[in-house]
């Protein structure tokens, strides 16, 4: 068997691995790269393999750096099933088409630009990385799976998805691989969440492999505790809106982020440790995402299930808004005070958050919160990062709004809860691959099993092919 590290190789963004064998061949997660100036060419350049030989495509989760180039896939030739949880499917109902769209209004926006700086007679084009008919093509090729429920997408192969706790529908991989008459079994954990956190359930505890993927994102370090992150929350919020008299804009993913969010505003006001807030939930993708979490309560914690006894009562509750509208959307900016505006994308890089820093870093009186990780290269990477001044629609931007990074929201597992996941199984894998993180994370999570647990680890170069 032969495993190529297309992406989230000594990286974050991108993931995915093609596996071969003699008789099947697969992709495990088809995402897009974000962040820095190589993300365009990297998503814009042919795949390394023939998608139209492809058996079939299994995938751990809704997030586009996951997710985020199956209608290309799809675009290229590839015709099999893509194999999810049943609320990944939902989730990439409204993310893919949403993407689309985002893919086909920034080659439209640098069309216009290319025709300005050019003659009007220039005839090269600007093609969109695919377009919404791609994304929908690409919708009918999805197939719900439930958790815990084996299935075979293949004579060969048998898959199970185990709970990652990471986002709604996340999944840690247990597959089967047959080959020459002996049995493989591989894990990928996905992304994988923290034990004992709000809203989701625990990530599954896996026993044993033969092959382990494990992410890294935060192999290197941990997050700030909840408790203390929830006191700075209060902390930034009664400040800004009841001191200072500005705005609260945090950007954030439209999955995932955005609704545990909105839980802890919910449950803060529950608690009477902040009152009377108006917040607007600025991003038509979180609004549909957030229909998608209420239709799947089941795969809630019992502490989230009651909280939503406490909102399904409606004393006391924010006021929360979703603007569907763009006028809506830049209405939000004529706000001078008091407004909680959370909207995408969770980086800055592109929708409708961009817009709102634009009108308010300028102001001393605002606050940014950020709320999840910033890859290199990216606006919320410059913010975090202590900028003066960044560059938004090609205006630069004086940085006079205090930025604060809340570290305690993370959807990932810090470094101790990525070992102590590790810790449940029996026996070392044969091989594990420590993959989606950036280098320095990565290669010191694998120094980590190698000393504590005595494991075989490698961190894979991109592109690079295994033979296990």
């Amino acid at each position: 068997m032969e495993i190529t590290f297309l992406g989230a190789a000594r990286q974050v963004t991108g993931s995915c691995y093609l596996f071969e064998t003699a008789t099947a061949r697969f992709l495990v997660e088809c995402g897009m790269f974000q962040g820095g100036h190589e993300a365009p060419a990297h998503n814009h350049a042919p795949f390394a393999f023939d998608p139209s030989k492809l058996d079939f495509v299994l995938l751990t989760h809704a997030h586009i750096d996951h997710s985020g180039l199956l209608p290309k896939l799809t675009a290229a030739g590839y015709t099999g099933l893509i194999y999810a949880t049943e609320a990944t499917v939902d989730l990439l109902g409204v993310m893919l088409p949403d993407s689309a769209h985002i893919q086909e209004s920034e080659a439209e926006r640098a069309q216009r630009y290319r025709s300005r700086r050019r003659s009007q007679s220039s005839r090269e084009t600007v093609t969109p990385l695919y377009t919404t008919v791609d994304a929908e093509n690409c919708l009918l090729q999805l197939r719900p799976t439930r958790y815990d429920e084996d299935y075979s997408p293949h004579a060969d192969v048998r898959c199970r998805f185990r709970e990652a706790g990471h986002i709604l529908g996340s999944a840690i991989l247990e597959i089967w691989i047959t080959e020459n008459g002996k049995t493989t079994k591989v894990v990928m954990s996905g992304d994988l969440g923290e034990l004992q956190r709000p809203i989701l359930r625990d990530p599954t505890r896996i026993e044993d492999a033969d092959i382990l993927f494990i992410e890294s994102t935060y192999g290197n370090r941990e997050h700030k505790e909840l408790t203390p992150t929830l006191e700075e929350l209060v902390d930034v919020v009664d400040t800004t809106l009841n001191v200072k008299g500005g705005n609260v804009i945090v950007p954030a993913f439209a999955v995932g982020r955005t609704q545990e969010l909105l839980y802890h505003l919910y449950d803060l006001t529950r608690q009477g440790r902040l009152r009377h807030l108006n917040v607007y939930v600025d991003s038509p993708m979180a609004t549909a995402a957030t229909r998608v979490t209420a239709q799947h309560l089941e795969l809630f914690d019992a502490e989230s299930r009651r909280l939503a006894d406490w909102l399904a009562a409606g004393r006391g509750l924010p006021t929360v808004t979703f603007t569907a509208s763009a006028e809506e959307s830049m209405a939000l900016n004529h706000i001078r005070s008091g407004a909680i505006i959370i909207s995408a994308s969770g980086m800055c890089t592109a929708g409708r958050i961009k817009h709102h820093l634009r009108h308010n870093l300028g102001r001393a009186e605002n606050s940014v919160l950020i709320t999840g990780y910033q890859a290199q290269g990216t606006l919320g990477r410059q913010l975090v990062d202590g900028a003066e001044r960044v560059k938004i629609f090609g205006k630069e931007i004086e940085v006079r709004a205090s930025v604060h990074t809340l570290g305690g929201f993370s959807a990932h597992a810090g470094q101790a809860g990525l070992l102590a996941w590790a810790a449940g199984f029996q026996q070392a894998p044969r091989q594990t691959f420590v993959v989606h993180g950036e280098e320095t994370a990565a290669l010191t999570l694998a120094e980590k099993l190698r000393a504590e647990r005595g494991w075989a680890v490698t961190v894979p170069l991109p592109g690079a092919t295994v033979t296990v």
